[in-house]
């Protein structure tokens, strides 16, 4: 039943007086008569307090892959629930045992044993205690450090906040660093910080410079390489074949644990059930969300090698670990039928096809819009980078408010869009349709055509 306007006008209000949002200010939301409430969701579409029906470009956080509504994952976790809500100490569920067995399944190489936790903050926390655990269990106990790079993304608890980062991404609130984190150079071609004329040059040396920095630093310090096999905040980066394959055999060559982070990337998002498929690189760590379970509940794991957990094997290396909710038997529940979902679905396929047919489509835009400088990405996970000048790749003057008058225009045009730089990141769920994609490619087409006529930008000869 849609709640009334009086309705949701009170919800509003209250969320306004009381509620802590993510990265929102409460103030400007009340100025904008926002925030929304979202009362259902089909596919690719969320419907708001007041009926209104709008496309949600990013599935929540690139999170729900099976898309809105699948009632079946919700008829799976309350079987689960009423069945068996939680679990006593030392034990495990069905769901759970089912759920770490299909993971060993469909995850490349030897990873096989799984580390539940509640989101991927957590699973990468998990991984950097398991990796600097791990060397100290072999007796290298000096190898602390990790390597990150920079603009990255891995999560917002206090350890992994400090991987990777970025302008969009302040944490002087949080300082000091935490010891030990060590930043590489992104092997982003559009704006390569690491020389390089071609693609396969930049990711090239991107990759050399991994191996600089374990050099410099010493191997006997480093611990693990960790790197979103394509990188989110800077905008769907997708290196060039020769960045992981390289990446894997220089962690070999230094005895580098290498730290996979498919939170956002894996389960189809990138057209393949996992995104370092597409190089047939096998990380020794590997770290999963999101698309697990299409955020339906909390729930991610650290997927690891056999290799590397066999050496926690026995009373006295036991790995002193523990989330309350990790391995939760309602969540397991749900993934596992979000997985089988996916999988009957062929959404994996779809991710490939679609997305090809939506990032074609959006490099079109480049024709008539001389604000879009890159398209890139692959799959649905894909950016659109705007910038003032293509010659220069100069970006815009804070003054000129490019994301908060866009937010404002992909509103008005039916779609949940939010943007805070001049990238714009999309990942739609995975059951997108073609339909669906024209209309989101026509609504960002009339917004930079109104922020060009705005701008007094003219149209492209």
């Amino acid at each position: 039943m849609t709640t009334t306007i009086p309705d949701s006008e009170a919800l509003r209000r209250a969320s306004l007086r009381y509620l802590w949002m993510h990265n929102r200010d409460w103030t400007q939301m009340a100025e904008e008569g926002e925030p929304q409430i979202i009362e259902s969701g089909h596919g690719v579409r969320v419907t708001d307090s007041e009926g209104k029906s709008w496309i949600d470009v990013n599935g929540g956080y690139n999170s729900v892959n099976a898309g809105y509504g699948r009632t079946e994952i919700g008829e799976a976790a309350y079987e689960q629930m009423v069945n068996l809500h939680y679990f006593p100490q030392g034990t495990t569920t069905v769901p759970m045992a089912k759920l770490a067995a299909k993971l060993a399944e469909i995850t490349p190489g030897t990873l096989s044993r799984v580390f539940p936790v509640s989101g991927g903050s957590e699973a990468n926390e998990t991984a950097l205690k398991i990796a600097r655990a791990y060397h100290k269990r072999i007796g290298e106990p000096g190898r602390y450090k990790v390597i990150s790079r920079v603009g990255s993304y891995h999560g917002m608890t206090a350890g992994v906040l400090w991987l990777g980062g970025s302008p969009y991404q302040p944490r002087h609130d949080y300082e000091p660093i935490y010891p030990g984190i060590v930043h590489a150079p992104q092997p982003n071609a559009y704006r390569s910080t690491c020389g390089g004329e071609t693609p396969s040059e930049c990711a090239v040396k991107c990759a050399e410079a991994i191996e600089r920095l374990i050099e410099f630093h010493g191997p006997q310090t480093v611990a693990a390489v960790i790197a979103e096999p394509v990188a989110i905040p800077q905008g769907a980066v997708v290196p060039s074949d020769e960045y992981w394959p390289m990446l894997r055999q220089i962690c070999d060559k230094y005895g580098v644990l290498l730290i996979a982070d498919e939170v956002i990337c894996g389960f189809g998002r990138t057209g393949k059930m996992f995104a370092l498929e597409h190089w047939d690189v096998v990380p020794d760590i590997m770290t999963v969300a999101k698309g697990v379970v299409s955020s339906y509940l909390p729930m991610a794991a650290a997927i690891v090698k056999e290799e590397v957990a066999d050496v926690f094997a026995g009373e006295r290396n036991i790995l002193r670990h523990v989330f309350t909710a990790a391995g939760h038997p309602v969540a397991a529940a749900a993934s596992l039928k979000n997985i089988e979902i996916i999988e009957n679905e062929d959404l994996v396929e779809n991710s490939a096809q679609v997305g090809a047919y939506f990032k074609e489509q959006l490099e079109g835009l480049a024709i008539d819009h001389p604000l879009v400088g890159d398209v890139r990405g692959i799959g649905l996970l894909l950016a659109v980078e705007l910038v003032s000048d293509r010659d220069t790749k100069a970006g815009f003057a804070a003054d000129a408010r490019v994301p908060e008058r866009l937010n404002d225009k992909f509103k008005r045009q039916g779609l949940i869009f939010r943007i805070n730089s001049n990238i714009l990141n999309m990942g739609p769920p995975l059951c997108i349709t073609k339909e669906e994609v024209d209309e989101i490619v026509h609504a960002i087409d009339i917004s930079l055509w109104e922020l060009e006529g705005e701008m007094g930008i003219s149209r492209m000869t």
